[in-house]
Formats: structure tokens, sequence, C-alpha cells
């Protein structure tokens, strides 16, 4: 979906910021750059961002990035911002960036968090500093290959979000840990998650990530009652014949020994809340 189509012009006659925005907000559209809204206004940046500002100062925009604002309704104006789910496509399209909603944010939008994040999580190539708007925080998590992994289209009131699919949405948890609020957590989604994974996919996301990561995966389905997911991932892991790794490898492993078939060193309890 494209969100920066050509810039408004009405009727070529002057446009004020009110109604550049109320006409973008009449074709469904809440997202645009500083130099769509340069071009309709027919003025210069420097105007530009005067008039555009002094919205912001009424609480009728907000500027989650630099040079890309967002059109704040009424029933937002409390929270300061659209939610994140809403814009992010839009910013990223803005950014000419690859992305994907992930961990505890596409553990949500699968049914599978048992509490709403505090903030947003978008996986992207490079990392990016954390961003706030009004009340909203969006956190990048970087994931050098996010181009290659699977993702379904969520549709939201302001169009489709990319969010990571359940299988990677598993991987990616046992990937970040610390972003998933621990080990107990991610256990306690995987088993929410369990009964949307497929073993196929398993395996392609397998092949796709730190071979650590699926031997940690296939523990924690194990430790969750999800064996039935997990023959496909251990033969996988059979094959590859990985070195042993610790479950939490910021916890010392030494004399531990390693758990058939996933290789793992138990160095830490993990306790799902199931």
């Amino acid at each position: 979906m494209c969100y920066f189509a050509c810039a408004i012009h009405l009727k070529g006659k002057p446009v004020t910021a009110m109604q550049f925005i109320s006409d973008l907000v009449a074709r469904g559209r809440y997202c645009f750059s500083t130099e769509e809204a340069t071009d309709a206004l027919g003025t210069t940046a420097v105007a530009t961002r005067a008039a555009l500002r002094r919205l912001r100062q009424k609480d009728e925009l907000a500027m989650p990035s630099r040079g890309f604002y967002v059109v704040v309704p009424p029933e937002f104006r409390n929270a300061g911002c659209l939610p994140a789910g809403h814009f992010i496509p839009a910013l990223m399209e803005h950014l000419g960036e690859k992305y994907y909603a992930g961990l505890l944010s596409a553990a949500e939008y699968h049914g599978a968090a048992h509490q709403r994040p505090q903030i947003f999580q978008v996986m992207v190539a490079r990392n990016k500093p954390e961003i706030t708007c009004g009340k909203v925080r969006v956190m990048f998590v970087a994931r050098k290959n996010v181009a290659q992994i699977p993702t379904a289209d969520f549709k939201t009131p302001r169009g489709y979000l990319k969010i990571s699919t359940p299988a990677a949405t598993a991987f990616d948890l046992v990937g970040y840990p610390n972003h998933a609020a621990g080990l107990d957590n991610v256990a306690t989604i995987l088993a929410e998650l369990a009964e949307h994974l497929d073993g196929e996919e398993l395996i392609r996301l397998a092949a796709l990530s730190p071979i650590a990561w699926a031997q940690r995966l296939g523990y924690l389905l194990e430790l969750v009652g999800a064996q039935k997911k997990t023959a496909k991932l251990a033969k996988f892991i059979s094959e590859k014949n990985p070195e042993p790794t610790p479950l939490t490898p910021s916890r010392p492993f030494e004399g531990i020994s390693q758990l058939k078939p996933w290789n793992i060193l138990v160095n830490t309890l993990v306790e799902a809340d199931i």
C-alpha cells in the first residue's frame, strides 16, 4: 500500500495547513511528510514547518520522526498520537526500510500476550533509536535478515501492518528474551502460540536463524507441553549436530550435562505461567 501519493491541491487555490490535513483525512490518510505538505501548501519548507508546528501545539498533529507527521483524531488526543500499529507502516515506507512488528507486539496480535506490551516492538535491519510520540513508544530491534522473515498482513483502521508469523515470532522471542520480559514470559507466550505453529515453517525459520535459537525453542516448546510441534525441528537439529548451547548464555553453565535432542545446557529454571 502506498501512503505517500502525489500532493493534494484544491482546484489550484491556496491551501491552508488545516485544509490540507482535512482533505487527507477525508481520503482516509493520517500520515504525511514535510515535503508533501510543502508541495500542497505552495509555500517554503520553513513556512510549512511553522504552520505544522502550530497545529502540533494544538495537539492536531504529532511528529514521531523528523519530517514525518501523524494526524491525531479526537479519540486519540489523550494519547497524543495514533497507536503505533496505525502509523508504523507509513513511517517505514517514508524511511524506505523493511520492517515487521515482532516480539511481544506480534504475540499480542496473535492473541498470545497475557497483557498489552508497554512499548511497540518493530524489527528492522539495523539498529535505530527508540521513538516517542505522545504516550506511544516504539522500540526498534535489529535483525539483519528482516526482509527474509515471513510475515502476515494485519488490518488496522489505517491500513495493513506487517507482523511476524507465529513461527517467526517464536524464534524472535527465544532469540531476544531480554526484549520479551525474560524466559519465563517467553515460555508462557510459546504455550499460547503453540497451536498456531507448523513444523515445516519452524524448519524454514531455523534455516534463517542462529542454530542456538532453534535449540532453545525446541527445549522450551517441550517444556510447555508442545512436543507434537517439535519432531521436525528435532530432526533438523540432529542433522546439524550443533555444539551444546546454554539456555541462558549470561549465566554459568560449566559442568552441566547437555539435554538431548536439543544439545541444550539447562542452566536456569524456566517456569511458564500456564
